[in-house]
């Protein structure tokens, strides 16, 4: 009994080792092939309909309503104030980060790229060029506001259309110095450069961790005009709140409550759009730096694709706030709306947004007679 267990033991434990060592192969070449990118990212047919359902109907509203706001825009006779400069600016950075689009439609409908990696990478760029834009330029219209409820009168420098202008020129210089950045140097990599991949989950290796740093950066300056955003509005509001009590018996006194709700506007458009964006952006730029698991990679690569469309819903959005914070874009664009209907030529509109947010610190501080207050030209923008 003892001899034959004896000479059972060298057939059976290195059949064991030999196993073992079999699975251990597996597990590493698994992991040499994810790293080496033979993890097909490649996306399904329900999620590939969806971003092209999506993706199709920012396209055309976006559009349409992007070139209504700019066109009213540039119809705008009378002399610019600040909060019309950023406007107009939203606005077109809105149409470039649209005109992207049609590239992410094409590349979702046939789930292969076929203008070559240098072109993928400036249509990338570009997309999250002017969607940065966007949001620092929404800051500055918070900043804008706030301005004027609390330092209008200290500092009416700050409120200048010029320095609106030079404000929005410095943005675009800066995203253009980011872009050619970025995308320079793309033209001296010769990897990959027959690729059919575009706008996929990428390890971020070597020189391109000085890219995921600049992503980190772009992140957390999101996040200051979030915050900043959050506080402004909050102050705007109840400013507000504060002269519509104060001011109770004048005629015009439920105009600043209303005015106030609709300060949030800009808060909304950012929760909704930005918001969960950005929370899971932190995920997505730490497993770039790191090799996860092939089953994780494709998971963080879907949740990317999900909350990219919610920011490229903020075009959509936009022009809804062109509508309701600028009067003039307002009476513009219903002006044209009743002369394409009725052919009329002529409009007088009434808002409760027509209150300019420079009477208001006026409104705080003045001690005049209510028929001198009410008696003032009441226009928002």
């Amino acid at each position: 009994m003892m001899a034959a267990t004896s000479a059972d033991l060298p057939t059976t434990v290195p059949h064991k080792e030999e196993l073992w060592s079999n699975q251990t192969n597996l597990t590493i070449n698994a992991s040499e092939s994810h790293s080496n990118g033979s993890c097909s990212l490649e996306d399904n047919n329900s999620l590939s309909l969806a971003l092209i359902f999506f993706y199709s109907i920012i396209f055309l509203v976006g559009l349409v309503g992007n070139i209504i706001a700019l066109f009213a825009f540039l119809r705008i006779h009378q002399k610019r104030n600040s909060i019309q400069v950023y406007l107009l600016n939203v606005a077109v950075a809105d149409l470039l980060l649209i005109f992207c689009l049609p590239f992410r439609i094409l590349y979702h409908a046939t789930n292969r790229w076929m203008f070559g990696r240098i072109f993928c990478k400036v249509v990338g760029t570009l997309f999250y060029m002017n969607m940065y834009i966007s949001i620092v330029l929404l800051g500055l219209i918070s900043l804008d506001r706030y301005i004027k409820i609390n330092k209008s009168v200290k500092r009416p420098k700050m409120l200048t259309t010029a320095r609106s202008v030079q404000i929005c020129c410095t943005v675009w210089a800066i995203a253009l110095t980011g872009f050619i950045v970025v995308v320079v140097p793309s033209f001296f990599k010769t990897k990959d450069s027959n690729s059919t991949k575009c706008f996929h989950y990428r390890s971020k290796q070597n020189a391109e961790k000085t890219e995921a740093i600049l992503n980190y950066i772009i992140v957390l300056i999101f996040w200051v005009v979030f915050f900043l955003l959050i506080l402004s509005y909050v102050k705007i509001a109840k400013n507000l709140l504060k002269i519509s009590r104060r001011r109770a018996n004048f005629p015009n006194a439920g105009k600043y409550t209303k005015t106030a709700r609709n300060s949030f506007i800009v808060l909304i458009i950012f929760t909704i759009c930005f918001v969960p964006y950005h929370i899971f952006r932190f995920v997505y730029i730490t497993s770039q730096l790191q090799t996860p698991s092939c089953r994780w990679t494709k998971i963080i690569h879907v949740c990317n694709e999900v909350m990219l469309v919610f920011s490229s819903f903020n075009s959509c959005l936009d022009p809804v706030m062109y509508f309701l914070m600028s009067r003039s874009v307002r009476k513009t664009v219903l002006q044209l709306i009743c002369t394409k209907l009725h052919g009329e030529s002529s409009l007088n509109l009434e808002s409760t947004s027509d209150i300019k947010l420079g009477q208001y610190a006026q409104e705080r501080l003045s001690t005049t007679t209510p028929h001198s207050s009410y008696s003032r030209k009441k226009s928002m923008i």
